[in-house]
């Protein structure tokens, strides 16, 4: 036929999309699928986003308390009586709500007057590294629940500490739990 150019070309389908189309599609799928992974694995990180701290007050000179290790338990074990049961929130700050990096960030800043950043991951990076048989009331645990997912909690005693978690909100948990032994990372000890 002379008209040659005008003949249907092959690759569209009888859904109407033709083959280029479709895989224009294919890029985009991939990039959302992405990025809902991404923001699914961020729960327990705080995020990156400005929060303004509810005004908790800062004890000014509790921080030799740390040396008193009994009374740093004593402080602990009240934080969880006053915290018990408060219902995890990513990225709560409140009674209504909290999540394990904001539930570290209130504790050492009302009771033992130490500021941290917002997230686990940047809190992670403060302190001094602690091995594991050596943990003392007040030192920082850290786990990593996810591929950049981390958590954290606040030791007590006897393999304990003291964290918000997603499923129970405030609580004391035990470190040789199944899960939480299989997702242990490191301790730091924070002090002023």
């Amino acid at each position: 036929m002379a008209f040659g150019f005008l003949k249907r070309e092959p690759s569209v389908r009888a859904s109407g999309f033709s083959r280029s189309r479709e895989h224009s599609l294919v890029p985009i799928m991939r990039l959302a699928s992405f990025l809902l992974i991404l923001f699914l694995l961020a729960a327990c990180n705080g995020g990156t986003q400005k929060r303004v701290l509810p005004p908790h007050p800062i004890k000014k000179g509790v921080s030799g308390s740390f040396k008193n290790v009994s009374q740093v338990k004593k402080t602990l074990y009240a934080q969880h009586r006053e915290w018990k049961g408060t219902r995890y929130k990513k990225g709560g700050l409140n009674k209504k709500g909290i999540d394990c990096s904001g539930f570290v960030l209130l504790t050492f800043r009302s009771k033992f007057g130490i500021k941290l950043p917002r997230s686990a991951h940047l809190q992670a990076q403060r302190g001094q590294f602690v091995p594991q048989n050596q943990l003392m009331a007040g030192d920082v645990v850290f786990f990593k629940t996810g591929m950049t997912q981390k958590h954290t909690g606040i030791y007590l005693e006897n393999r304990r500490f003291l964290h918000a978690s997603s499923s129970k909100g405030v609580t004391i948990s035990n470190m040789d739990n199944r899960y939480w032994s299989k997702r242990y990372w490191k301790a730091k000890r924070i002090r002023p």
